[in-house]
């Protein structure tokens, strides 16, 4: 079996793919693959990926006839992948030379199902350290004991797929795959999934993943209908949540972190095109009647002014005729 699998989803990042593919040669090892899934590119990028199935050592490429977004893009490297851990990349991102190595040495160290660092983002000339909201390093420990506090970002707040390992175990026991069609916060139902439902992780300050944000082709910089995905990435988390059997503890972060996400998206809802902005109000309010109404009206009583008034406003909403998520 191959040491590590690195699932690296491309799709219109012909600007940035060059760099991406030279960190993941300064990265190869006999024993890693590194699987390229285009996601049915149309600009430059599809070529650059033949060059790259050609020369890079390991590179295994997979072609999308449709697109199909970043989580169906990620399932397609998972199906695909024959390592006994499991990583990924964005094709905008790109890693330290030799950083594959020191990742697959910690975690095999430590023996646990999956491990989180830390990560550089990079907004322009920009460059800051961002850290798992986890003060322990190196010491193995429950991943459900990570997600409380309600009222603190934890662990469950850093949902990157990319800043971090998987031992292959995870996918047996159906952990990795993330939600189909999910275009935005994919990240969200798979990261608590893994917290609610994986016996061992850990944390470590490794830096090596450079996190390319800003970039004009990303969802998170478009306001259109598909960055309304989060309610549909949402949703699951509580559906899934409140059927686990520390609901009662547990529920009250994931309905606070729901909340908090769509207050986000309210206070910039000038990014949106109109009929979107009118649609993610709709969706939204629909969202808040969807909750447990005892723990949403704890969690806004938590929140500062601010935010809850600008949900409770939004909770009396008179509902709509067809407000279901998309």
């Amino acid at each position: 079996m191959l040491k590590l699998s690195v699932i690296v989803p491309f799709y219109n990042v012909q600007q940035y793919a060059p760099d991406t593919l030279r960190s993941l040669r300064a990265n190869a090892r006999e024993d890693f693959e590194f699987i390229l899934v285009d996601d049915c590119s149309t600009d430059g990028t599809p070529d650059i990926l033949a060059r790259a199935e050609r020369e890079l050592p390991g590179a295994v490429l997979v072609r999308h006839e449709q697109n199909g977004g970043l989580a169906t893009a990620r399932n397609t490297g998972i199906d695909a992948a024959r390592g006994e851990y499991l990583t990924f990349l964005d094709g905008d991102d790109w890693l330290a030379p030799g950083y594959y190595a020191r990742l697959v040495a910690q975690i095999e160290e430590l023996g646990c199902d999956f491990l989180r660092v830390d990560h550089v983002q990079c907004t322009a000339r920009a460059r800051s350290v961002h850290r798992v909201p986890l003060g322990r390093r190196g010491v193995v420990l429950r991943p459900r004991d990570a997600i409380l506090p309600t009222h603190r970002s934890t662990s469950v707040d850093y949902p990157y797929a990319w800043a971090g390992i998987y031992h292959r175990r995870l996918l047996d026991r159906g952990l990795l795959h993330f939600r189909d069609g999910l275009r935005t916060a994919e990240d969200r139902p798979w990261i608590w999934k893994l917290h609610r439902e994986a016996e061992s992780f850990a944390v470590s300050g490794l830096l090596g993943v450079f996190y390319r944000r800003g970039v004009a082709s990303s969802l998170t910089q478009i306001g259109d209908v598909r960055q309304l995905d989060f309610i549909r990435a949402f949703d699951q988390v509580v559906e899934e949540t409140a059927a686990d059997p520390d609901a009662a503890t547990l529920l009250p972060k994931a309905v606070r972190t729901y909340c908090a996400i769509i207050s986000h998206h309210l206070g910039s809802i000038e990014r949106f095109e109109p009929p979107v902005a009118r649609k993610l109000k709709s969706m939204s309010a629909a969202a808040l009647r969807r909750m447990p109404q005892d723990v949403l009206d704890q969690a806004l009583d938590s929140m500062d002014a601010e935010r809850a008034t600008r949900l409770r406003r939004l909770r009396r909403r008179p509902a709509q005729g067809a407000e279901v998520a998309a």
